[in-house]
């Protein structure tokens, strides 16, 4: 999938929402580290990311070709200061309907709206694509991003209570949240 958009962000600052290219491997793993380094929340730790950059080169080019998958990058003076992606849970006629997704905010750039702008290209895309209902997991904790998700019509469908243990051996609950894109 393609997709490309600007938004003024909150302090006047002009952000651009684009495929990530190619030419963006190596920052986008840099940004990957930085981000997983800054928060408990995601779903791994940078040390569990073993891609070079020649592997990034080529799940991005994956992910351009792909009629069903897309990986955005968020930018504020050609730095890529968030991530967002959406993978089709399956081709299989009783799941290819539905997509899950995933996003990261440097956390110099928390509460500008990044976020609120990759969500409603992801929906947007996803809608494009077809998938009628967008689903994802949350850290029970983390009242930011639920309440981003909450304002983006995402909806609780369950608990995991030891969905996520930290390498300190912390359980953390996810929350099942999922959005119906038809609406």
């Amino acid at each position: 999938m393609r997709y490309y958009d600007s938004v003024i962000l909150k302090d006047g600052r002009t952000c651009v929402i684009r495929n990530t290219k190619s030419t963006d491997a190596y920052h986008v793993l840099t940004a990957f580290h930085t981000m997983h380094a800054q928060t408990d929340y995601l779903l791994t730790y940078p040390e569990e990311n073993t891609m070079s950059v020649k592997d990034e080169v080529l799940y991005i080019n994956q992910k351009e070709q792909s009629p069903r998958d897309l990986q955005l990058c968020a930018l504020i003076d050609d730095k890529i200061v968030g991530l967002a992606g959406i993978n089709a849970l399956g081709d299989r006629i009783k799941i290819k309907h539905r997509i899950e997704l995933g996003i990261c905010i440097e956390k110099d750039y928390w509460h500008l709206g990044i976020g609120t702008a990759l969500m409603q290209a992801c929906i947007k895309a996803a809608r494009l694509a077809s998938f009628q209902q967008m689903e994802l997991e949350v850290v029970a904790t983390n009242k930011q991003a639920i309440a981003l998700y909450e304002k983006m019509g995402f909806k609780e469908y369950g608990r995991n209570q030891r969905g996520f243990i930290t390498k300190d051996g912390v359980d953390q609950e996810l929350i099942l949240m999922a959005l119906d894109l038809r609406l």
